[in-house]
C-alpha cells in the first residue's frame, strides 16, 4: 500500500517549495473545536497534518504542547476518540495525509493490532512515536509497515553517521529532523547548521527530510525550507489555540487563530526557494 505522504511531498517539490507540516493536538481545546480546526487546516495551507495523541507524560514536549495535551485530556479526549476524529475528517477530505504523533503507552494500552487495524480503516497514513528507538522496531514499527502505513523516525543533532543507518533502516514516508536537542518550542540557534544537517541526512536516504522544533513564523519557514523538503510547526499552533481562549474555553476566534497562522506559514513555504 502506498500512503498519501510520498505523493504530497512530490507535489510540493513540483511546486518548488517545502511541504508545510502542521501539528495540532487532538481534542484541544475541546472535541468540537478541535474537529473544526482539523477540518480547516488543508484550506489554510497545511500539506500534511500531524495529529497529536494526548498523553499524560509527554517527555519530549515543551510547555505549549504539554498544555494542549492537558486541555484535551481534561475534556475527555482518548485515543479511540482521536481515531474517530480522523474517520470524520476523511468524510470530506480524502487526500490530505494524516500522521498520528505521540507516545507508545496509549497505543500499548489500546493494543497494537487493534490500533493499527483501526487507524488504517480511519484513514491514517503514518505514525510518529517518539519514545520507541530502532532497537524496539519489532514492537510497533515493523507491524506498522506490514499494515501498509508509514513509520516516521526522528533524527537529532546528536544522531551521528554511525547511528543514522540504524535510525533510517525502517523509516518510511519522510524523515523528521529535530532541529535542536531538548524540547519543542525552543529557539533555533543556527539555521545554517540545520541546513547542513539536512544535507548530511540526505546522503544516507532518498526520503524527504522535514525539519521541526523551533519554527514559529513565516520567516522561519522560508529559511528552513530552503534546504529541507518539509517544515513542521506545532508549538506555535498550540500557543495560538491557548491565546484565543477565554477562561479556558474556546471562543469565536479559536479556529481562525490557528488558520490565520497556518496561512502565514504557508506564505513562508511559497517563498522559501525564491530567496535561495
Amino acid at each position: 500500500m502506498t500512503t498519501r505522504i510520498p505523493a504530497r511531498f512530490v507535489a510540493c517539490a513540483a511546486e518548488n517549495r517545502p511541504a508545510l507540516v502542521t501539528f495540532v493536538m487532538a481534542g484541544d481545546p475541546d472535541p468540537v473545536t478541535s474537529a473544526a480546526i482539523l477540518a480547516a487546516l488543508p484550506a489554510a495551507g497545511a500539506d500534511v497534518i500531524e495529529l497529536g495523541m494526548p498523553f499524560s507524560d509527554p517527555m519530549a514536549d515543551g510547555p505549549g504542547i504539554q498544555l494542549a495535551g492537558q486541555r484535551a485530556l481534561a475534556h475527555g479526549q482518548t485515543l479511540h476518540k482521536t481515531v474517530d476524529m480522523v474517520s470524520a475528517f476523511r468524510q470530506t477530505d480524502k487526500t490530505t495525509p494524516i500522521v498520528l504523533m505521540g507516545y507508545y503507552n496509549p497505543i500499548y494500552v489500546y493494543g497494537v493490532s487493534a490500533f493499527l487495524s483501526d487507524i488504517k480503516a480511519a484513514g491514517v497514513d503514518g505514525l510518529i512515536v517518539v519514545d520507541l528507538p530502532p532497537e524496539e522496531d519489532a514492537e510497533l514499527c515493523l507491524p506498522t509497515l506490514e499494515a501498509g502505513l508509514n513509520f516516521i523516525r526522528l533524527t537529532t543533532p546528536t544522531t551521528d553517521d554511525r547511528r543514522l543507518p540504524a535510525v533510517l533502516k525502517h523509516t518510511s514516508g519522510f524523515v523528521y529532523y529535530v532541529s535542536m536537542t531538548g524540547i519543542t518550542g525552543a529557539e533555533i540557534k543556527s539555521h545554517a547548521a540545520v541546513g547542513e544537517a539536512v544535507k548530511r541526512i540526505k546522503t544516507h536516504t532518498s526520503l524527504p527530510v522535514a525539519v521541526g522544533f523551533g519554527i514559529k513564523a513565516a520567516d522561519d519557514v522560508a529559511l528552513i525550507g530552503r534546504d529541507s523538503d518539509g517544515v513542521v510547526v506545532g508549538t506555535a499552533l498550540c500557543n495560538a489555540v491557548a491565546t484565543s481562549l477565554k477562561d479556558g474555553k474556546a471562543t469565536a476566534t479559536t479556529v481562525s487563530a490557528v488558520t490565520d497562522l497556518v496561512k502565514s506559514l504557508a506564505s513562508g513555504a511559497r517563498r522559501a526557494r525564491q530567496r535561495a
